[in-house]
This record gives C-alpha cells, sequence and structure tokens, in this order.
C-alpha cells in the first residue's frame, strides 16, 4: 500500500516541533513548489524493521495533528507513544521474523499492543499517568485509521482498540497553594522586576540615542552598539565578527557582561553573552515577563494560560479599570471580563520618582490590572512592531539563539532554567516551599475568593464548574484548615444547643433558685425559678425553663419530644426531688436496651442514656436508697407517651 500524500502546511505543522520529528526519523521524500501545496509523504527509517506498522501510526499522527492543532505537548505524547511501541515490536521475540512485514492489519499486532500495554508501567514510578497517556495515544491513532473505509485495521485490533485500556490511570497529587507570605513576597518582588525593567529599558533607549553606526564610532562603544541594533544598521553577527577575544574589551563591555553572582566568564562564550546583554537592553527578555504573569494572575485570578494569551486588540481601558477577553484554549472558551480599580493609589518613591511603586492605601503593592496591563503595554511596544503577525499575545520577547541570531517570538516560560520560573524566583531572591509552579499562585487567588465570599463555591468557581473546584482547587492546605474549622464550629454549636445535656441542682444548691444574684450565675429569670420550684414546669425526668424555646422544635411551639429528649436538652433541670422518675426512666432504656440491637439503641438512646447515668452517679447511695422505697411504696410514677410503649419495625 503506498503512503498517502500531504500538503506542505500539513508537513510543516506536524514537524515544527523537533522532538516528535527527530525520535521518529521521518523524512521528505517529494520537492517542494512556490505555491507549498504539492504532494510530501513520510518514510519510517531504516532503524525500525516494523517500518510498515510505525508509517502507517505516523500517517495517522500527521493527520490528527493537522486536523486537531492540538497544542506542543500531546503532539510530543503521540509520537514518544509511536517510537516506543515501535522499539518493542522490533525487540519482541514472535515478531523477530516477520517484523519488517508487520502492520496494522495483521494479527499479531494485537497480542503484541497488548503485552506492549501490561509493560508500560515498567518504565514509569508509581502512580504514574503516562503509561495510560501513551496507551491512549496508540488507540487513537489506530480508531482513527478504522474510521475510514478505504484503510484497512484487523477486525480483533480494532476491537481492542475501542475496548478498556489495560494500564490504570494512574494518580496525581494536587499541588497546595502558596502560603500568603509566600504570595505577598512574589507580587512585592514581581513589582520590584517591573520597575527595574522599566529603568532598564529607558535607559538603555536614551543610551542608543545618544551614540551612532560603530563604523563611524567604535565597536568598542556600549552605545554606538545600541545604537546601530535599535536602527537595524548592524546585527548580532557583525559585532561577534568586529570584536576581539575577551581580554582586548573596554572596561565597559567587560563589566557588562559579568554575572551578578560572580560565576566565571569563558572566552568561548563571552559574545553570545554580551549580544544578548545588549539586546535586554532595548527589549525584554523571557525572564523579565515572568514578573508581569504574576501580576496578572494576583490582580485578575486567572488561570497563566488565559493572562498571556490576549493581545492588544482584546484589551480595552475603562474610565476606572480595564475589560479583558481571555481564551482559554483546554476549555474551548472566550469570556470578557472587566476589573476595576479598587482603593485610591498613592504613588510612593525617593526623589520625586515617577517610575517607584505604586501602592493602595490600606492594600500595600498595587493590585489593579489596569494599572498591570498598562506597564506591559509599554515595556513589549517596541518588541511587537517587530511581529506585526502576533495580536493574540503581549507576551513578546526578544532571544539570542545559538549562531548569533536574534529572534522576536512568543514567550516561552519553559526553556532552559534559567527562564524558567523558579529561575525568577531565585533571581528575585523569593524562596517558597514545595514545587515552584505558577499554578500555585492561582490556587492562591481562589483561596482569597473563598475567603472573602464567605465559603461560596459559587463565587470562587465563577470561570470554571464547581465540581472543578471541589476536585482541584478545594484540595489545597488553607481551604481544608479553614473546612475543619467550620465543621467544628458547627458541630460545636449543635452540641451546646441541642446536645450538651441538662442542668443538675444537687440538694445544697437547691436554695439558690431564691437568690436573685444566684439566678443571674445560672442564666435563669426570677419567672423561670418561681416555675421550677412550684412545679409548674415539671415535665417528669426533669424541669423545663422554657418549653417554648426548644432546640427539637421550631421556636414559639411546645416541645413535641418532652420528657423522652428532656436529658438531651439545654433547658432542662434536675433537681433532687425528681429522683425517683429518673430511676424509672432508666427502668424503661434498660428494657429498650435488651431488646434493641446496640447500633440501633445507641442512635435512637444513646446520649439520653449516658447522661442519665452520669446523673445518677453523682447521687449517693443514700439518696438513692430513698428513692428506690418511694417507688417501691407506689408514691411515684413515671408517665411516658405512648410512642415510648410501642416498637416500629425498621
Amino acid at each position: 500500500m503506498a503512503p498517502r500524500r500531504y500538503s506542505q502546511e500539513v508537513l510543516r505543522q506536524a514537524l515544527e516541533f523537533p522532538g516528535p520529528a527527530g525520535r521518529l526519523g521521518l523524512r521528505v521524500v517529494s520537492s517542494i513548489t512556490e505555491l507549498g501545496r504539492e504532494a510530501l509523504h513520510f518514510v519510517a527509517p531504516a532503524e525500525y524493521r516494523c517500518s510498515r506498522l510505525v508509517a502507517q501510526l505516523a500517517d495517522e499522527w500527521v493527520e490528527y495533528v493537522a486536523a486537531t492543532r492540538i497544542s506542543r505537548g500531546p503532539v510530543a505524547t503521540y509520537s514518544r507513544a509511536i517510537d516506543r511501541l515501535g522499539k518493542f515490536v522490533d525487540a519482541a521475540p514472535e515478531a523477530s521474523d516477520t517484523a519488517e512485514s508487520l502492520s496494522l492489519e495483521s494479527e499479531i499486532v494485537v497480542r503484541l499492543l497488548a503485552r506492549w500495554e501490561r509493560t508500560l508501567p515498567e518504565s514509569y514510578s508509581p502512580g504514574s499517568k503516562w503509561p495510560k497517556f501513551l496507551a491512549d495515544a496508540v488507540r487513537i491513532l489506530i480508531v482513527r485509521r478504522d474510521d475510514h473505509a478505504e484503510r484497512d485495521v484487523e477486525t480483533r485490533l480494532s476491537r481492542f482498540a475501542r475496548g478498556k485500556a489495560l494500564t490504570a490511570a494512574g494518580e496525581s497529587m494536587e499541588r497546595d497553594e502558596f502560603t500568603l507570605e509566600e504570595k505577598r513576597a512574589m507580587v512585592r518582588a514581581a513589582w520590584n522586576a517591573v520597575i527595574a525593567l522599566e529603568k532598564r529599558l529607558a535607559a538603555g533607549w536614551a543610551m542608543a540615542t545618544q551614540g551612532r553606526h560603530p563604523d563611524q564610532g567604535s565597536w568598542f562603544s556600549l552605545p554606538d552598539l545600541l545604537w546601530g541594533l535599535s536602527h537595524g544598521e548592524i546585527d548580532l553577527k557583525d559585532i561577534s565578527a568586529a570584536l576581539p577575544v575577551l581580554e582586548k574589551w573596554t572596561p565597559e563591555l567587560q563589566a557588562l557582561v559579568q554575572y551578578e553572582d560572580g560565576a566565571p566568564v569563558y572566552p568561548q562564550t563571552a559574545k553570545l553573552r554580551l549580544n544578548s546583554q545588549l539586546v535586554a537592553q532595548l527589549y525584554p527578555a523571557t525572564q523579565d515577563l515572568h514578573a508581569f504573569r504574576v501580576l496578572l494572575v494576583d490582580t485578575t485570578g486567572r488561570a497563566s494560560e488565559e493572562v498571556t494569551s490576549f493581545g492588544e486588540g482584546d484589551v480595552e481601558f475603562l474610565p476606572h479599570g480595564v475589560r479583558l477577553t481571555f481564551v482559554k484554549k483546554r476549555a474551548e472558551l472566550v469570556r470578557h471580563r472587566a476589573f476595576r480599580d479598587s482603593a485610591k493609589s498613592l504613588a510612593v518613591g525617593s526623589g520625586g520618582d515617577e517610575q517607584a511603586i505604586t501602592y493602595n492605601i490600606t492594600d500595600g503593592p498595587r493590585r489593579e490590572a489596569s494599572a498591570v496591563v498598562r506597564r506591559l503595554l509599554a515595556v513589549t511596544a517596541k518588541t511587537r512592531e517587530k511581529v506585526p503577525h502576533l495580536t493574540d499575545t503581549l507576551f513578546v520577547t526578544a532571544r539570542v539563539r545559538a549562531g548569533h541570531c536574534l529572534a522576536f517570538d512568543t514567550w516561552v516560560p519553559n526553556g532552559g532554567p534559567e527562564a524558567r520560573f523558579e529561575g525568577w524566583l531565585a533571581s528575585v531572591g523569593v524562596e517558597v516551599a514545595g514545587e515552584k509552579h505558577i499554578g500555585r499562585l492561582r490556587k492562591s487567588t481562589k483561596v482569597e475568593k473563598v475567603i472573602a465570599s464567605g465559603g461560596r463555591i459559587s463565587t470562587a468557581a465563577d470561570d470554571h464548574l464547581e465540581e472543578t473546584f471541589a476536585g482541584h482547587y478545594a484540595q489545597g492546605t488553607t481551604l481544608r484548615v479553614l473546612s475543619g474549622r467550620v465543621i467544628a464550629t458547627a458541630q460545636d454549636h449543635w452540641f451546646h444547643k441541642a446536645v450538651q445535656g441538662p442542668t443538675v441542682v444537687a440538694a445544697e444548691a437547691e436554695g439558690a433558685l431564691k437568690d436573685s444574684e444566684a439566678l443571674k450565675s445560672l442564666a435563669l429569670e426570677e419567672g423561670q425559678a418561681e416555675g421550677i420550684i412550684q412545679g409548674q414546669l415539671d415535665m417528669g425526668v426533669s424541669h423545663c425553663k422554657d418549653p417554648y424555646d426548644s432546640p427539637f422544635s421550631p421556636r414559639g411551639e411546645l416541645c413535641a419530644v418532652a420528657p423522652l429528649r428532656c436529658l438531651e436538652c439545654r433547658n432542662a433541670w434536675i433537681l433532687p426531688g425528681q429522683l425517683p422518675q429518673l430511676l424509672l426512666f432508666e427502668r424503661h432504656l434498660e428494657n429498650l436496651k435488651r431488646r434493641m440491637p446496640p447500633k440501633s439503641f445507641t442512635a435512637l438512646w444513646g446520649q439520653s442514656y449516658v447522661n442519665l447515668r452520669a446523673v445518677l452517679a453523682a447521687r449517693s447511695d443514700q439518696e438513692l436508697d430513698l428513692a428506690r422505697a418511694s417507688i417501691e411504696a407506689g408514691r411515684t410514677e413515671l408517665d411516658l407517651p405512648l410512642t415510648a410503649q410501642v416498637e416500629f419495625d425498621q
């Protein structure tokens, strides 16, 4: 079967990622015309013995990339999966004689694919998600091929690809949010970094105006070099060719290439270092834009993906704020959000410095999205002039590539170690515990929303589903602690309100019910104390200070559970004269305890039983003997509602 042919655009989209192309070793066989529409196709290299099988999967991979326009991460996953499967099949003993002829129409492939999936977890740490990612990638390509009637796939292989994967999905550890102290340190460091960047660029362009062409001036003059770069009269290759070795440079140029930490500058990399430093005097570098991302995530509460993917056309300044258009590619959503300026701001600086950090009167560093966006527009203005076709982002930088080539392109925050977020944190002197990931800052803003809204998830989950918030953002330490406190407070509230038990009055303290001062300490009114003493509030096993304020019935209605729940009620007052009724109630509960399953008895009567035993244990043996004598003489009865004498089927 001849390989299918694709347009130049399809090929470019598929191969613009060096990782996948390098690993698969695909070769372009046909030529390219001026129109760029002629056929191109891929051929698997000789290093794969199962070249036909790899070529078929690669065909589907290229078409899938072109059709879905997926991002770089998934593209690399698919190519990695094809590569690993190809190497596995080459090494499989059962395919040693037939590897060259294997294809997706071969019966043996389904067995090889099943064994490959089972062995994938061996190459990764326990709980890794990568085995499932790779297995699913190959299955998707097979299913995609099978969906086309003109492309053949072995029947059992098709059913296998559409079935359940043989590898577990793996587990992921949710990132915790930054602490409040860490977040404050990052925001303050970001503002200071923005101010330093603005001063550096202003000084660089000011110095460029003082220079002239290096041929007329000097190739050792910093103003002349900056003038040539800013006017496009020279390029970095010209500077590299014109300068001698490092030892012959002027002190000014040697000082420019020195590292802040005192690391040595090697002669073989000195010119590349100089060119990078020269470009950084005129345009923001990769590391510089981390500060703006931190400030935008903090002020807007949006994800890193969203704050770096709006262009100048997506910004609308309002009289007191800014309206931004956010694009979330993962969810395929476009949102328009307005951010209002908050408190009156106050510029604080020394010596009339207008570039000084802006503070809110009550909130430390200014947290207004409009201020951050204005400064980002100003800082990247010169860079964006170089790439007018990049209209979907303000995050554009100038980078010096190998060979002394100056490139203006979209910001890539995950380049070298120094250009990453952790490198920026180290450069500004901010230390954080745990993983150094910008996503943790987004979680910190979510925590603030939850706290400010009083715990309402609907407010915090304003840009995604509430289920997403519960499963992803609510797992942080702060919200767990707050949730624990809320639950403990609620439990304590209801325990004291409904299950704290009665107040027991000893015989020697019964006279205190007639003392007005003692009544205040007991939280009793004189009328309530009088009713208890006269027996007007007698409920059977106890007295009730207010039968119309029961925790078991609506306020204002007569308690519906007396006397069965009096021993669980805060309104109950037990006097010494009610000891015989308590003993009779104990007999009733003991009978129930013998007849009912332990679990049911504990659920229905456990609290009353525990409180009753505690009340009886506090009485003396003499008091208990007198109470039992009263019962035996028939002078005491316990009136219980009919429901207390009836057993219902559960």
